[in-house]
């Protein structure tokens, strides 16, 4: 892998609840600068694709507790993708999956994915999950025809973990998010299975590279 290869499998992150308009702007100038992808709150989507209409440009969707009514996330995935949006990350219903109820999951991400003609992440909070809850989210994501599962939306306790990779890798392409800050803990979620990785560190994670 080179540097070039490196950043463009990085999303370049901005989630938190304080971020502003300049926030966005910085993550996308960074994004720009060195190649990677970036993920931004849905609420700046229409004026990032505006401002940096180069950048290939994630946002989320149920965020961050996968909590929304299944209508509501279908709107907003549909709604951030006739902003400007190229792929949408949305969180699974973590409670209806320890619940057992696995044909709301997957109905409500399959949902989703209809809404929408771009790649879909589903982010499963692998840190909450056991093993076996952990493949059912990936089935779910499976059968849902998803694109990608992700880690973790780095809002609970832990973030992207080595196992959880190597496990959520059998089923779809894997983006690992949460607490990936340099380029040696990258290159350990790559070496686990996962094409991509999601962080606010990707400055960091670039620039730490080394061949």
């Amino acid at each position: 892998m080179d540097r070039q290869t490196l950043a463009e499998r990085i999303d370049h992150t901005v989630l938190g609840p304080e971020t502003t308009p300049a926030d966005v702007r910085r993550v996308l100038d960074e994004a720009a600068e060195y190649g990677m992808n970036a993920c931004i709150p849905p609420c700046y989507v229409a004026e990032a694709a505006e401002y940096a209409p180069d950048v290939t440009l994630a946002t989320v969707v149920g965020f961050p507790h996968g909590q929304h009514a299944p209508g509501v996330k279908a709107a907003e995935a549909e709604t951030v993708w006739d902003e400007g949006a190229d792929e949408v990350d949305v969180v699974l219903n973590v409670g209806r999956l320890r619940a057992g109820e696995d044909d709301a999951v997957r109905e409500e991400l399959a949902a989703v994915v209809a809404a929408v003609p771009i790649p879909v992440k589903v982010i499963v909070e692998a840190t909450l999950l056991d093993e076996s809850e952990l493949r059912r989210a990936c089935e779910a994501a499976v059968d849902a025809d998803a694109d990608f599962v992700k880690t973790s939306t780095g809002f609970a306790d832990g973030g992207a973990r080595v196992a959880d990779v190597e496990v959520m890798s059998e089923y779809l392409p894997v983006k690992a998010s949460g607490g990936v800050g340099n380029y040696e803990r990258a290159k350990a979620m790559f070496d686990a299975g996962a094409e991509r990785i999601g962080a606010s560190s990707g400055v960091a994670i670039v620039e730490s590279f080394e061949k």
